[in-house]
């Protein structure tokens, strides 16, 4: 029997997954990793934890008869190694937000315009491009002895095979990267005084790039939302998908390549051969319900959370909650943005606070599905997957507030299942990404929509878009 193995480099550890060629989950195992704060803004991680993370999540598999491996990971992380192939510093991750001064320096230098023509997206602190510009700016002693430049999950690729490659997904979130033309963009690395031997040669997802020391195909992969596309199905025009995880994302494939004009949404390669793909990210999904039961009730579980909110009626009397713990991506491109819960009264428990966070979130996700209504995408079911997906009740809100059914996989793996079907391409499981999808990738069950609640959350989503303006923050440090 042919296995199937999946490796996503996530921010808090490696997942791998063994797949049969039907799609059945044969194995898990997790390894975790520290996540550094040295400052306010920062996150790093030292790359050599993913590769023993990784080692040692293989082991536990014990996937012997092995046919491919796919990759899958953290997007945008900034990874330097030196002319010996080791990591000069801890690479910066894709939620580090040190590198605003540098993200207006890009647009200033490109234009934002032209940067949207060329990336099909504006400079993001989230981005690796801007990493590079802070790098050479503050530790110019490390920035001279750069030899290469690879994004996290690549840097386990050399380990694994030895190889330096990446694909056109993963790397169409640097900002060096020409999205529609699928290769690196020399106008952006000229414009950025980025040498383009630093890079490693792209390729597309399904492709193998390289082999283990056993002879294992290795695919070239993808970004973790690319790949966990493929894991819900989303390859073509159609279904959407929408993630409750630590973040938010609402994910499209397109008929073709288009970019928003004000990059409100990014637009990047898709993990199919020759597509791509628009998506909204907003950085506090789940994580807004993780923090506020830490907050307010450490010794509550989730269930007992929405239970509560199940109590109050759609809306909560008019109480709003704003998710930008963070700041956001979509729809405002704002580090400073900051969270609120605005018309408070007496009468409002903690089930109601609860339930403005379920809300609030599920209209942060409606942000991003009304941007890519703009490019032309007209979904008639989401494909739900992430942590807060396990919820009837949160999903039914979502439901509701985008106006769409959201279905469930029979596999919930996310981006590390589909990582394993790009391994089964890449060695000739699968003819092609389609085949392994049409194979592997199969629906549980449907959350409908409230028709009841559909004029309440359309009303809640008018006061929740007018409160960001009137809330906007004095500037980040």
């Amino acid at each position: 029997m042919s296995t199937l193995i999946g490796l996503d480099v996530g921010t808090t550890g490696v997942k791998a997954l063994a797949v049969s060629a039907a799609g059945e989950v044969l194995g898990r195992a997790e390894e975790e990793y520290p996540l550094s704060m040295p400052r306010s803004g920062w996150a790093e991680q030292d790359p050599e934890a993913w590769w023993r993370a990784a080692e040692a999540a293989l082991a536990r598999l014990d996937a012997r008869e092995t046919a491919g491996i796919g990759l899958a990971g953290q997007m945008h992380g900034l990874v330097c190694l030196g002319d010996d192939g080791r990591p000069l510093r801890p690479a910066i991750l894709w939620n580090d937000q040190r590198t605003g001064a540098e993200c207006a320096e890009i647009e200033e230098r490109v234009g934002l315009e032209h940067l949207v023509e060329l990336t099909g997206n504006r400079a993001l602190t989230g981005f690796t491009a801007p990493k590079l510009l802070w790098l050479r700016r503050h530790e110019p002693e490390v920035y001279e002895r750069v030899a290469h430049v690879l994004l996290p999950k690549d840097y386990v690729r050399l380990r694994l095979t030895g190889e330096r490659a990446s694909d056109v997904a993963d790397a169409s979130g640097t900002l060096l990267f020409d999205v529609p033309g699928r290769r690196w963009s020399e106008e952006m690395l000229a414009a950025l005084d980025v040498p383009s031997a630093w890079l490693p040669p792209v390729a597309e997802s399904p492709e193998g790039t390289g082999e283990t020391e056993r002879g294992v195909p290795v695919a070239a992969g993808a970004g973790d939302q690319a790949a966990g596309a493929l894991g819900v199905g989303a390859i073509r025009p159609g279904p959407l998908s929408v993630v409750l995880g630590t973040s938010g994302v609402v994910f499209a494939a397109l008929p073709g390549y288009a970019a928003d004009a004000q990059a409100r949404v990014h637009a990047f390669c898709h993990a199919v051969p020759g597509a791509w793909h628009a998506m909204g990210v907003m950085l506090s999904a789940a994580g807004s319900l993780r923090w506020f039961r830490n907050a307010f009730a450490p010794n509550a579980g989730y269930d007992e959370l929405v239970a509560d909110a199940a109590r109050w009626e759609p809306g909560a009397e008019g109480l709003t909650f704003l998710p930008y713990l963070s700041g956001e991506r979509t729809p405002h491109a704002d580090p400073g943005a900051r969270g609120a819960f605005v018309g408070l009264s007496a009468r409002h428990d903690r089930g109601a606070l609860a339930r403005a966070v379920l809300e609030g979130v599920a209209y942060g996700l409606r942000d991003s599905l009304e941007l890519l209504r703009e490019l032309g995408v007209r979904p008639e079911v989401g494909r739900a997957s992430g942590g807060g997906a396990r919820s009837d009740f949160w999903l039914r809100i979502v439901a509701s507030v985008l106006g769409i059914p959201l279905e469930r996989m029979a596999v919930e793996e996310g981006a590390a299942y589909g990582a394993a079907l790009l391994g089964g391409v890449a060695a000739g499981v699968f003819a092609d990404v389609e085949e392994a999808v049409g194979a592997c990738v199969r629906v549980r069950d449907v959350v409908e929509p409230v028709p009841e609640w559909s004029q309440a959350y359309d009303a809640g989503y008018e006061r929740f878009r007018a409160l960001y303006p009137a809330l906007r923050p004095l500037e980040t440090e």
